[in-house]
């Protein structure tokens, strides 16, 4: 197919077939199957809520925002997700010079698909009030504004009241890692996300009346914009990270665990703006004990990574129907890696995260 381009390692007999999707296509075909599984530079499938063939209760949509600083040794996520049975909405402030996290949630019943998640992850309007936080994510070309507040919100160190905004550079060059797969024992159940890594940040926020800022030249976030539908019982690992390399932009973006990857990963190298596609990769640690230190590898040999965790952002949940149990680790990635001309780039000391995630839900 001309829109298809199969990439292939013939000096490495380990690494599978991955299939890269060149142009806009329909993300579902009318049975609800995916019409062309694999992984792309751009967003080209084409998402319809109403194509999907599963109950609603069933469709999981989330946009989900890391804006990390190294040098003020701290951070600020958001998280917007429609999970068929609530609807949730996430403030959480990241303290790494006392490892500490503070998060504010705010709940819904049943939302169904009527939070305001968007179609596509480059336009669209989010806005969520309550008493205890208020979130307003506005997309435009090129760019992505963060306002958000949590009056109460008290952190470890007593101060109280977090509100800000922040300003998200996505210029039309900066390619994304973009992935579309299915459940083998299920073809209708799929995963269809987009990860954005070395979005430059501005704007900052005020906690207990102290400010902070962001600078673009050094600061920068992430965007994980997912939407499908999933089978009940799933474990996923992901580690992201985005900064500057020898003075350059550079991120990284790696996942498994779930869903059938054989058309596919996700695991890709950002350098320079530009998309560097990895095969298989395997994160070792200690279930036991999340802050001792990682170890990331790859069957192709590109990616050699230690991981030396500050914070273990952690959440466990049972409630019946809905169980999860969530690591999310802070830390700095350090090692080598290999891009697809075979140069090779050295890591110190680069903030990101890793984190495995158990869910039924």
């Amino acid at each position: 197919h001309s829109c298809v381009r199969q990439l292939t390692d013939h000096k490495n007999k380990r690494q599978a077939m991955q299939q890269e999707i060149l142009a806009p296509t329909p993300l579902l075909n009318s049975d609800g199957t995916l019409s062309q599984p694999g992984w792309a530079r751009q967003p080209h499938w084409q998402y319809q809520r109403q194509a999907i063939r599963a109950p609603r209760w069933r469709i999981k949509e989330w946009d989900y925002y890391a804006v990390l600083c190294a040098d003020q040794q701290l951070g600020i996520t958001l998280t917007v997700a429609d999970l068929g049975y609530a609807g949730l909405f996430a403030l959480c402030f990241l303290d790494f010079a006392n490892r500490s996290f503070t998060q504010v949630d705010s709940l819904t019943l049943l939302p169904l698909g009527k939070l305001g998640l968007s179609a596509d992850n480059h336009q669209g309007r989010i806005r969520h009030q309550s008493a205890a936080l208020s979130i307003d994510i506005d997309l435009q070309p090129g760019c992505r504004h963060l306002r958000f507040a949590a009056p109460g919100l008290t952190c470890a160190d007593g101060r109280r009241g977090l509100a800000g905004e922040i300003l998200l550079q996505q210029p039309a060059t900066l390619e994304s890692m973009n992935i579309a797969t299915s459940w083998a024992e299920n073809r209708r159940a799929f995963y269809y996300n987009t990860k954005i890594n070395c979005m430059p940040a501005s704007g900052g926020f005020s906690l207990g009346g102290q400010q902070h800022s962001f600078d673009p030249q050094r600061d920068s976030g992430v965007l994980d914009w997912g939407r499908g539908v999933w089978t009940y019982a799933n474990t996923w690992y992901w580690a992201s990270a985005s900064g500057l390399v020898a003075g350059e932009a550079f991120g990284l973006n790696f996942g498994y665990g779930f869903s059938d990857r054989s058309p596919a990963s996700e695991n890709v190298l950002v350098y320079r703006g530009n998309i560097h596609k990895l095969d298989q990769l395997q994160f070792h640690f200690d279930r036991h004990d999340w802050l001792k230190p990682w170890r990331i590898s790859s069957n192709d040999g590109r990616v050699d990574l230690a991981f030396i965790p500050l914070l273990d952002r952690n959440s466990h949940l049972n409630a019946l129907l809905m169980v999860s149990e969530q690591h999310q680790v802070f830390g700095h990635y350090q090692g080598r890696v290999i891009l697809d001309d075979g140069e090779v780039l050295h890591i110190d000391a680069l903030l990101g995260f890793a984190e495995e995630v158990r869910n039924r839900w």
